[in-house]
């Protein structure tokens, strides 16, 4: 018990020290950046790594992923500013994790969102409540992935990034196409081919119909179909987690070749894009779901205290599955009858990932932004259609987003160097997308019932009470 508290003081002590050392840097930084007072580079540098000699101290006793990547994150930008050379040769690192996961693009897509649709196939007898659901989840979905758009679009976030020419790959812009080249291009002619050059769209199409296929069969043939689906992607799920591992290896060789091409400008761009996203996500929230809850006529404050602890939950976890079952109970405790909150609920975790999509949608233009590549309005658009269906299925696993937008940006010819500079801040960005996916499902489970006449107002107000 004693050896417990006296190591979470050591943590906390650790912390608090690495915060006062690492303000005091930033401000002495300042300083001298502004040649308000000199200071000897040598001294400026060893400050910098005293600092992260207490980062790594801390990342040992804390043994949490998400605090390794963002230790790496700030060793990665000291080695590539300190040493170019050294971050220009760390690339490899970071290619080696880009290999890694786009090996889990097919699998998982298709395993998902079989999962996603045969698992449901009591669509036909729930009926009304089936494609209300669906229609609710794509009218909420698509308006978020225009809001990122939008939102990426007035902030710029990735202009001004010069890559180098060692950090563009050799890739062809994109061809113009006609809309029939468009609509043949969503349907595969060959499903390896399909997987072995990379048209995510492709294999959603085929996700799609496949899932909707076993969904017919008679339970004995769609049983194991579904369980092998399952089991698929409980297993890519797990391959995912295997590679995260090595995340904080791939980021700060990312940042560090980053850095060391770019300079330390490019970190203003990433906090750029990081206010975007919480901008934009708090505009779907107020501008969105609020007028939702004021058109369905659900009590907005019983409401807030329904979600709070789900989406603190989610935005500590960074996973939507952790939020699941107390989302469950207490949408139940709210009023939405457990029929629907049983339906609506799983199924949005695959259908309805507004967070999600609003970050895929201005994360792949911040991409091409930063690449120098300019998009027109036709094939933003064509993005946001593949966005809208390769967002489907992700099922709120931590950092899955990134599978679908190494896809996304492979299927429009866009360079994936970009998307190490986006992985510096994933975790941030993370955290808000997320907490945002469980309430807006939340909120889905809630319209559904209010949609049905089965949502129950005075129960809501019970909640109100014993919270």
């Amino acid at each position: 018990m004693k050896k417990d508290w006296f190591h979470s003081v050591n943590k906390n002590f650790i912390l608090l020290i690495f915060v006062l050392i690492f303000s005091l840097t930033i401000i002495l930084q300042l300083l001298d950046h502004f040649g308000w007072i000199a200071f000897p580079l040598a001294v400026m540098a060893a400050l910098r790594w005293i600092v992260l000699g207490f980062a790594i101290y801390y990342g040992i006793l804390r043994k949490n992923l998400t605090t390794w990547i963002l230790i790496s994150m700030l060793i990665g930008a000291e080695v590539g500013h300190d040493f170019p050379a050294v971050g220009v040769g760390l690339q490899i690192c970071s290619k080696i994790f880009l290999r890694m996961i786009k090996t889990i693009i097919a699998p998982l897509l298709f395993s998902t969102l079989v999962v996603g649709i045969a698992g449901h196939s009591n669509l036909k007898q729930v009926g009304r409540m089936g494609w209300k659901s669906i229609l609710y989840f794509e009218i909420v979905s698509t308006i978020a992935l225009f809001i990122g758009l939008a939102a990426i679009n007035i902030s710029q976030a990735g202009v001004g990034v010069n890559m180098p020419a060692l950090a563009k790959p050799d890739i062809a812009p994109m061809a113009k196409q006609t809309w029939q080249d468009i609509v043949l291009g969503i349907f595969p002619e060959n499903l390896a081919r399909s997987v072995f050059e990379g048209h995510v769209l492709q294999i959603v199409v085929f996700s799609i119909l496949f899932g909707i296929a076993v969904a017919l069969l008679k339970e004995k043939y769609r049983s194991p179909m579904v369980r092998f689906s399952e089991s698929l992607a409980e297993t890519m799920f797990k391959f995912t987690n295997l590679i995260m591992y090595f995340a904080p290896v791939a980021v700060g060789a990312a940042i560090a070749y980053t850095v060391g091409h770019m300079g330390l400008g490019i970190l203003v761009n990433l906090a750029t894009l990081l206010m975007t996203l919480y901008v934009a996500l708090i505009v779907f929230l107020l501008g969105v779901l609020l007028p939702v809850l004021l058109i369905f006529r659900i009590p907005v404050i019983p409401f807030i205290r329904a979600v709070t602890e789900p989406a603190t939950l989610a935005f500590a976890t960074t996973s939507s599955e952790s939020a699941l079952p107390v989302a469950m109970e207490n949408m139940e405790m709210f009023g939405v009858p457990r029929k629907i909150v049983a339906f609506v609920l799983p199924t949005g975790y695959s259908f309805n990932l507004d967070g999600t999509t609003l970050y895929l949608a201005l994360a792949s233009i911040f991409i091409a932004q930063v690449a120098g590549i300019h998009l027109s309005l036709e094939q933003q658009l064509v993005m946001m259609l593949t966005l809208m269906l390769t967002s489907k299925g992700v099922a709120g696993v931590p950092r899955a987003s990134l599978v679908i937008l190494l896809a996304t940006a492979s299927s429009f010819g866009l360079p994936v160097e970009p998307i190490f500079i986006i992985l510096g801040i994933d975790e941030l960005m993370d955290m808000a997308r997320t907490a945002v996916n469980v309430i807006g499902n939340c909120l889905a489970s809630a319209v559904v019932a209010r949609w049905e006449g089965e949502f129950d107002e005075k129960t809501a107000k019970a909640f109100t009470l014993k919270s």
